[in-house]
């Protein structure tokens, strides 16, 4: 009998065989468990503090159910090709370090969790005796059927569905809810490619508009993005002090990647590099900075402080870079407040730039299906005029600081 489990967003779920079963047992999904979905947004959404564990399981329902879909309609999906695409989306994040992407290129030097999700693959792939071998070649793109790689990493992909409708369901911002089960419905395949049927357009234009909305609303809102640069500047003075001989409380992998400046280079020449990731998780980094309130080093034991007390810096946002005698006289500021050094300023007042696409149709589009035949970009199958202007990647600027109450 099928494993099942009460997922709050769909209702039950059915884990489709055994197969799929061992990998969500693997120590290395059940990771996941201890990976919040959405790093410390819970700062902002007090519910938002689901897991990695949680978003993998409801893609992987969502791959399930859009299978079935496309069968129906005649689309050819071998056994074999199905079960490669539930285990491909169920690992597709399992790459992801502690909180997300909140710490992505912190921890790692300019590595991507989807290169550590394939590297984790690979090794799973040893464990299970090459049964992730079309999984493999679907997730890298290089197998024959593209449309299978769309409904894992695409516009509108099963990652992006599922993400959408469950923080909108944790953090209780409404605006991010899509039919999910509608979108699903209208999807077909013309050409190798993957299309959404004309009927179903207005599903479509919700789903990039929610989209844009869950981005500005809930994972670059200025309060979320306010905690996501303390951490970081936590993380990096430690790296810093570790780096400089000074002893500091840590888990054995939290503190190797302290140590060592790890890059993509790392993980193809030291295997200690993967084996310490998949040891690592938010846990690792919570019980580190509670003890570190306690660090000698004044910089990072204020820093914990804030962070576990939720003392966050102001944020200013514009759309224009902040002139550099602002962000001067900011950092001049907190030397004031904290008695610091100039060097140090940075860790109190910083800029950052943020950079939103609602839709990006460089690479790959949301292809409608016309009654007539005819496929098109569904910015030019619309008659809302306003897609057209979410193409474009909008920027902000970010001025994160400290001041006296």
């Amino acid at each position: 009998m099928n494993k099942i489990i009460n997922d709050p967003v769909y209702g039950f779920i059915t884990i489709p065989n055994t197969f799929i079963f061992q990998l969500i047992e693997h120590p290395f999904f059940q990771r996941l468990r201890r990976i919040k979905q959405l790093g410390l947004s819970e700062y902002v959404y007090p519910g938002a503090t689901h897991s990695r564990f949680h978003h993998a399981l409801g893609a992987m329902h969502l791959m399930i159910n859009a299978v079935k879909t496309l069968q129906q309609k005649g689309v050819k999906i071998t056994d074999d090709e199905a079960e490669a695409l539930y285990a491909g989306i169920l690992l597709h994040d399992i790459g992801h370090g502690p909180f997300s992407h909140t710490l992505e290129h912190t921890l790692v030097k300019n590595v991507s969790h989807e290169y550590i999700s394939l590297l984790l693959m690979q090794e799973l792939n040893k464990s299970f005796d090459s049964k992730l071998d079309l999984t493999l070649q679907i997730f890298q793109n290089k197998y024959k059927k593209k449309f299978l790689y769309q409904l894992i990493s695409g516009q509108l992909d099963m990652d992006r569905l599922d993400y959408l409708g469950r923080d909108s369901f944790f953090t209780g911002v409404t605006e991010g809810v899509v039919g999910s089960d509608r979108i699903i419905n209208m999807l077909n395949v013309v050409n190798d490619e993957l299309v959404v049927e004309e009927k179903g357009i207005y599903s479509i234009e919700k789903f990039i508009i929610a989209r844009r909305l869950m981005y500005w609303q809930v994972y670059l809102h200025k309060t979320v993005v306010a905690s996501d640069i303390l951490l970081t500047n936590i993380i990096k003075r430690a790296a810093i002090l570790v780096k400089n001989g000074e002893p500091l409380f840590a888990t054995p992998a939290l503190l190797w990647f302290l140590k060592n400046e790890v890059t993509k280079k790392t993980f193809e020449i030291n295997g200690e590099a993967l084996l310490n990731f998949t040891l690592l998780d938010d846990t690792d980094i919570y019980s580190a900075i509670k003890t570190w309130q306690q660090s000698s080093d004044k910089v990072l034991a204020m820093l914990s402080q804030n962070l576990v007390l939720r003392k966050l810096p102001k944020i200013n946002v514009q759309n224009k870079p902040f002139e550099k005698k602002v962000i001067a006289e900011k950092q001049k500021e907190v030397c004031g407040i904290f008695k610091i050094k100039a060097n140090e300023a940075k860790y109190f007042a910083t800029e950052h730039l943020i950079k939103n696409d609602a839709y990006k149709d460089e690479s790959t589009r949301i292809n409608i299906l016309k009654k007539d035949g005819k496929v098109i970009d569904v910015t030019d199958a619309s008659d809302n005029y306003n897609l057209k202007a979410l193409k474009k990647t909008v920027k902000k600027y970010y001025l994160s600081y400290y001041r006296v109450k």
